[in-house]
């Protein structure tokens, strides 16, 4: 991971492994209208980062959207939560934003990582 940029780890914590192939899209607030600024899949270690290609973020809100149905669905689970949305918001210029996000079929918590 660089030194600058948002990235995130999926780890599926019920079968305590990486969520591969998951779905992540980052959108960014621009005044009241979400604009999609990147989008990629999680790899075999349920990472996905370098994921603002434009450089570093700038302040605003941002939220990553992990498109999770179809995770569930490949792995043969209850799809509870479809989509989780992690929105963030971004107080300085520039920066390190590392955003886990730890999944389960019925449910899912995060934190900034480092």
């Amino acid at each position: 991971m660089s030194a600058t940029g948002i990235s995130t780890h999926v780890l599926d914590t019920s079968r305590g492994q990486p969520a591969v192939g998951v779905p992540v899209i980052l959108e960014r607030d621009e005044a009241g209208d979400w604009v999609e600024l990147a989008r990629g899949v999680t790899d075999t270690d349920g990472r996905l980062s370098g994921l603002l290609p434009t450089g570093p973020p700038t302040a605003g809100d941002y939220r990553l959207r992990f498109l999770t149905a179809a995770y569930f669905a490949r792995v043969g689970d209850a799809i509870f939560y479809p989509e989780v949305i992690l929105q963030v918001r971004f107080t300085a210029p520039g920066g390190k934003y590392h955003l886990p996000l730890l999944l389960s079929p019925f449910g899912y918590s995060t934190y900034r990582g480092s």
